[in-house]
C-alpha cells in the first residue's frame, strides 16, 4: 500500500509541474510511477538525508524525458522540499526538463537515449572491483532500446557477470510519434535481452506486488544482469492519456489537468474504502 500511495501522489504532483510549466512528455512518465514508487518506497537502499551516502544504491533514470516521475518521488521522499517542484522547468531551476544530476538523489543527468545503462553498467563494475554491495537499477524505455550502446552495455554487463545490475525496461510499446514495431520492431524482445546475457523476467509494470516479488529476489541468476521487461501503458493512471501517443509531448490544459486530479483522487478514496473493508 506504501508504494500505490507514493505513485499516486507523484501522478498528482507530475502532472502539476507539467501544467504549470507548459511542459512536455507527461505519458511518458506516467507509465513508469508505479516502477519508480516501488523502487523508492520499498527497494532502494538510500538515505534522504544523506544523499551521496557511499553505500546507497544508484538509481538512474535512462530515459531522461520523464524527469517529472524521479523529481515527484525524491520530493515526496524528502529528498528535497516539496514546494521547490514549482520551479521545475523555469529558467535557472535545476529542475531541468530533461534529468539533472544538480538535485538531491539524482546520480546522472540524460536525456539522449542511450547513455543510461552504459553508465549504469560502469557504476556496477566499480561496485564490483571496490568489494562494495550497492546495487544499481537504471531505468530504460523501449523506443531507447534502437540505441546500439544499450546492447553494448547488456553484452559487457554480462561478460563481467555483473548480477548487481538491475535494468527496467518500460514497455508500453509507443515512442515519440508512432507505435515501437512501427518505429523499428523489437520483437521477440525478451528472447534478444536472454541471448545479450540478460536474466530476464516479464511483469505488469503496474502491478505493485509482482514489481515488489521480483526486486525483493535480486539476483535472479548468479552471474548475470537481471533484466525487467516491464509491459506498461503510456500515460496509466489518467483515462484520456492512456495509450495514446499524442501525450508524449501535449501537456494538459487546466481543464485537463482538474479532470486528471479528480481521477486520482477518486483511486485514492476507493482504496481507502477497500484497507477499510480489510481492517
Amino acid at each position: 500500500m506504501k508504494s500505490r500511495l507514493l505513485a499516486n501522489t507523484m501522478r498528482v504532483l507530475a502532472l502539476q509541474m507539467v501544467t504549470r510549466a507548459k511542459a512536455s512528455h507527461i505519458g511518458s512518465a506516467l507509465s513508469i510511477m508505479d516502477m519508480v514508487a516501488v523502487l523508492y518506497a520499498e527497494i532502494l537502499s538510500v538515505d534522504p538525508g544523506n544523499p551521496h551516502w557511499s553505500d546507497r544504491d544508484r538509481f538512474i533514470l535512462s530515459k531522461g524525458h520523464a524527469c517529472v516521475a524521479v523529481y515527484a518521488a525524491l520530493a515526496a521522499q524528502g529528498f528535497f522540499p516539496l514546494p521547490e517542484l514549482e520551479y521545475y522547468g523555469q529558467d535557472f531551476s535545476d529542475l531541468m526538463n530533461h534529468i539533472s544530476h544538480k538535485v538531491p538523489g539524482v546520480e546522472f543527468s540524460t536525456g539522449s537515449l542511450g547513455h543510461g545503462l552504459p553508465f549504469a553498467v560502469g557504476k556496477a563494475l566499480a561496485a564490483k572491483r571496490q568489494g562494495k554491495r550497492w546495487r544499481v537499477c537504471v531505468v530504460l524505455s523501449d523506443g531507447e532500446m534502437d540505441e546500439g550502446s544499450n546492447w553494448e552495455a547488456l553484452l559487457f554487463a554480462a561478460h563481467h557477470r555483473l548480477d548487481n545490475l538491475l535494468v527496467l525496461i518500460d514497455y508500453n510499446k509507443l515512442q515519440s510519434l508512432t507505435t515501437v514495431a512501427q518505429t523499428l520492431a523489437l520483437e521477440p524482445l525478451a528472447d534478444k535481452l536472454r541471448a545479450f546475457g540478460g536474466a530476464v523476467v516479464e511483469v505488469d509494470g503496474h502491478d505493485h506486488a509482482a514489481l515488489r516479488a521480483q526486486c525483493k529476489t535480486l539476483p535472479w541468476q548468479t552471474g548475470k544482469p537481471s533484466v525487467l521487461l516491464a509491459h506498461t501503458v503510456k500515460g496509466k493512471g489518467v483515462s484520456f492519456m492512456e495509450n495514446q501517443v499524442i501525450w508524449h509531448y501535449r501537456n494538459p490544459s487546466e481543464e485537463q489537468l482538474t479532470q486528471a486530479l479528480a481521477e486520482l483522487a477518486a483511486e485514492r478514496e476507493s482504496w481507502g474504502a477497500a484497507c477499510g473493508a480489510l481492517s
